[in-house]
């Protein structure tokens, strides 16, 4: 098993890839994403300038991130105009777009690592054996130095969300 586990009801699922730590450099990333004219790459590049939060999810399809999923598009108009947020699952861009039309959930992006795992490796993300993302948040300043990291320590467990978003509303770096 994995150095790097998560819990999932208590059991330990192992986590490949690295972990990451506030003051790191972000890893760039391309991501799949449904758009109005198709399918498109979305990377770090495209938040250049910006601060993101990386809202990482198990599945779309599951109770606590879709949760998560609402709660960050409720506060993300709160946030400073330069603040985005992508939530990033391995879902396909297609439910991911269909969960977003059907609840309007519009004020976050999606985008999908389920081409290549490669995001899920990058911020230490990827549940391997069931390829999918375990929890987490990371907050990207326009300088791409990573300003809040967190995993959860359990899947079915919501992310601590004031301490996300202060770290979110920090004045650029």
């Amino acid at each position: 098993m994995s150095e790097r586990t998560v819990l999932m009801r208590g059991n330990p699922l192992p986590l490949s890839g690295t972990q990451l730590y506030v003051g790191d450099t972000a890893p760039d990333f391309r991501l799949h994403q449904r758009a109005p004219e198709g399918l498109k790459d979305v990377t770090l590049e495209n938040y250049s300038g910006h601060t993101l939060v990386l809202n990482t999810l198990f599945s779309i399809e599951t109770p606590v991130c879709q949760a998560q999923a609402r709660r960050f598009n409720e506060v993300v108009l709160e946030l400073p105009g330069d603040v985005d947020v992508l939530c990033v699952g391995m879902d396909l861009p297609y439910a991911q777009n269909r969960w977003s039309n059907d609840t309007g959930i519009h004020h976050v992006r999606f985008a999908s690592d389920h081409r290549t795992g490669e995001f899920g490796q990058a911020y230490g993300v990827l549940i391997e054996p069931l390829r999918l993302l375990t929890r987490a948040v990371f907050v990207i300043g326009p300088n791409r130095q990573l300003r809040y990291v967190e995993y959860t320590d359990e899947i079915t467990r919501e992310p601590d969300y004031e301490s996300a978003l202060t770290a979110a509303r920090e004045p650029a770096d």
